[in-house]
């Protein structure tokens, strides 16, 4: 005899709207607080469930959007937040999050999402699949249009706007300012059904597009260019270099170059414009100049030296710290580890992603393993 199919449970539990309204009583008012946010309501949502794509600038984003509902919303998140042990149980208890492979193909991410649509519930992500460094929006893939064609839910394009100047993802501060997250439009089934792929691809890039780098208002702090340091590396002087910050200054260790971090996004030296005048125009010309690098020469020199912690992935499980304080090598076709417990090499041409998360980690699928470096 056939043995009979084992019952797939259902990923939209009853219990996910009551502990949704637990959480909203106990965090909304302390993150509209923390981010000085105003949060506009989904219009119309009752008996409704969506597909929710916003732009990603703060850490708190999920939370607005998550205010912006009275009911559940199931977000896509990447796996490190489901290889963190007994913490990642408890979130997947509380909210029951869609795990993807950050920077690949993953289907059974897709699969999740129709069940989750099928069952009456919301789904949110943001199509760029990175928190900006720069202030201007991320690269969105076009398979983007592909799920919400094949999901056929009502699409809220969602924006956030204030986040870059509210909480920089370079920063360790959240700065004194204000944010708003609003409704950009709604597309019905029967309208984009009739788009091309290259239509509706156009409609979702240009609804999230929100690019911040001078502000209408000053953003307050004492420590405005602290860390800056993560998203900028080459000197328009002296080129590849390393560069420290202290409060609202940020120097080239190389050179000497000095320039300020102002509370309206300029960056200005002594006083007078800089060259760029935001950190969005440095991070396109630092782009510029590192693909332009003849990564072919025979110099094979490190081009850059750190420490960190190292850690082994169990995907969807934890992390095993392997060793800490381990020196890392970065040279044009590889990466070396040098530490107590391991040393060893990564080539480029056996890693398939390298992908940057939060602040600073950073993990490397190398071969069939996964590393996460932290600092």
């Amino acid at each position: 005899m056939d043995k009979k199919k084992k019952k797939q449970k259902p990923w939209v539990k009853k219990r996910h709207k009551i502990l949704r309204n637990v959480l909203s009583c106990l965090l909304s008012g302390h993150f509209k607080r923390k981010y000085n946010v105003n949060v506009e309501k989904i219009p119309n949502q009752r008996d409704r469930n969506f597909l929710v794509l916003f732009n990603h600038q703060t850490a708190g984003d999920q939370f607005f959007v998550g205010m912006a509902f009275d009911k559940p919303v199931y977000f896509v998140a990447t796996e490190d937040l489901f290889s963190m042990g007994i913490v990642s149980k408890v979130i997947k208890f509380l909210v029951e999050p869609i795990p993807i492979k950050k920077q690949t193909a993953d289907v059974r991410a897709v699969l999740n999402c129709m069940k989750i649509a099928k069952e009456g519930g919301t789904i949110a992500l943001a199509p760029e699949g990175n928190r900006t460094y720069s202030g201007k929006p991320c690269y969105i893939k076009p398979s983007v249009v592909s799920l919400i064609k094949a999901l056929k839910l009502p699409v809220v394009l969602y924006r956030i706007e204030g986040g870059y100047g509210v909480q920089p993802r370079w920063s360790d501060v959240v700065r004194k300012g204000s944010m708003r997250s609003y409704v950009y439009k709604i597309l019905e089934y029967e309208e984009y059904s009739k788009m091309t792929d290259e239509e509706l691809y156009a409609e979702v890039v240009d609804g999230l597009y929100v690019e911040e780098g001078i502000f209408d208002v000053d953003y307050i702090t004492d420590s405005g260019a602290e860390y800056l340091e993560r998203a900028i590396y080459v000197c328009p002087e002296c080129g590849l270099s390393e560069f420290e910050s202290k409060g609202n200054e940020f120097r080239c260790k190389k050179c000497g170059l000095s320039v300020t971090y102002n509370q309206n996004g300029r960056i200005t030296k002594d006083g007078e414009p800089f060259k760029f005048e935001t950190v969005g125009e440095w991070y396109d010309y630092q782009n510029d100049f590192v693909n332009d690098l003849d990564m072919l020469s025979e110099n094979d020199e490190p081009l850059y030296e750190d420490m960190a912690n190292i850690f082994e992935v169990i995907l969807y499980k934890n992390k095993k710290r392997i060793d800490k304080n381990v020196k890392l090598l970065l040279y044009k076709d590889r990466l070396c580890i040098k530490g107590e417990k391991i040393s060893d090499v990564f080539a480029f041409e056996d890693t398939s992603v390298i992908t940057c998360l939060g602040r600073n980690k950073m993990n490397i699928y190398h071969k069939d393993k996964v590393y996460q470096f932290k600092g």
